[in-house]
């Protein structure tokens, strides 16, 4: 999950700090130690991200693979880690020394616009994968979206049921049911789309071939104003980019709408391939200038990494 952080609120660092700790100790086998490391690398992360940045701040926290990776992103320039400990007098490079020393990875890459600083946090757990915690920081709508008369409109309060939904089942009932919830939404919406693309195309009676598939996908994005194009299409994956998101600027402050947009791009790869797989190398919603999406396609989506995974029994035998 992604939320975008006020930076005026200073509460808000203590609070999702205290959520990813209480995330991590609910789902990982760490020990007393490895916890408290990995708590305090996420507070000085948002910390530097607050004190030394401007604009807006983006933190992600994926945990597909054995270890937790966090991410923060801000529209700052990017900077050299320390190799040595900061002299007392330095104004900066103390808490990045910090988390050097105490994740097993930690990196710090420039963006087209930005940067992102990314660690790999110091626990594991038992069985994968399983969303970050509940969402409890950036309610939505967010008050900047208010009419000046007063009140929020259509689109920004649809966007916030969507989002918030989601949380609430994570919180009352559970990721698995969180998951289970996302899938579906895939499953039903997806599906619906790709029975209006076939009828459009006469493409009916045989699995959709990787081209149109993107085909498939680009229509739909093209329908609720988006500007996805494709870059590669192969039998193993399609890329795609999109330089406008149909949600508009908005979704710089609910991120998470992206995981609906690739449960459906996923669901509907899967259904005629068996299995898919979807990775967001650059996002709109984190600040960067464009989108760059990826589905890997049947059996090259077992080994995508950082990715949304996807299955389904392909009900077709022949791509057309």
């Amino acid at each position: 999950m992604d939320w975008f952080l006020d930076r005026h609120d200073r509460r808000v660092p203590t609070t999702l700090r205290r959520d990813i700790g209480d995330y991590l100790a609910r789902h990982s086998d760490a020990g007393p130690d490895q916890l408290a490391d990995a708590e305090l690398i996420a507070q000085e992360m948002l910390a530097n991200a607050i004190d030394h940045s401007d604009g807006p701040i983006w933190v992600s926290l994926e945990w597909s693979e054995a270890h937790p990776v966090l991410t923060v992103r801000d529209m700052g320039a990017t900077f050299a880690l320390p190799e040595h400990v900061p002299d007392t007098a330095q104004p900066r490079g103390r808490g990045l020394w910090l988390i050097s020393q105490l994740a097993p990875e930690f990196t710090v890459a420039a963006r087209r616009v930005g940067k992102a600083v990314e660690s790999v946090l110091p626990v594991t757990r038992p069985v994968e994968p399983i969303d970050p915690p509940r969402h409890t920081v950036n309610p939505l709508p967010h008050l900047s979206e208010a009419a000046p008369r007063g009140g929020f409109g259509r689109e920004s309060f649809l966007r916030a049921l969507v989002v918030q939904l989601a949380n609430a089942v994570e919180a009352q009932q559970g990721p698995d049911a969180a998951q289970r919830a996302i899938a579906q939404v895939a499953v039903d919406i997806g599906g619906q789309v790709e029975q209006e693309f076939r009828q459009a195309t006469g493409a009916t009676g045989t699995a959709l071939s990787a081209q149109r598939i993107a085909d498939c996908v680009v229509r739909l994005k093209a329908a609720i104003g988006g500007t996805f194009r494709v870059v590669d299409v192969t039998d193993e994956r399609i890329v795609l980019v999109n330089g406008q998101c149909p949600f508009g600027p908005e979704v710089r402050q609910s991120p998470s709408l992206c995981r609906m947009t690739t449960a459906v791009f996923g669901g509907i790869a899967a259904r005629n391939t068996g299995r898919a797989a979807v990775t967001l190398e650059e996002r709109i919603a984190l600040g960067d200038p464009g989108c760059r999406v990826v589905i890997h396609l049947g059996d090259s989506a077992a080994t995508a990494t950082r990715a949304h995974h996807y299955t389904a029994a392909p009900p077709f035998t022949a791509g057309r």
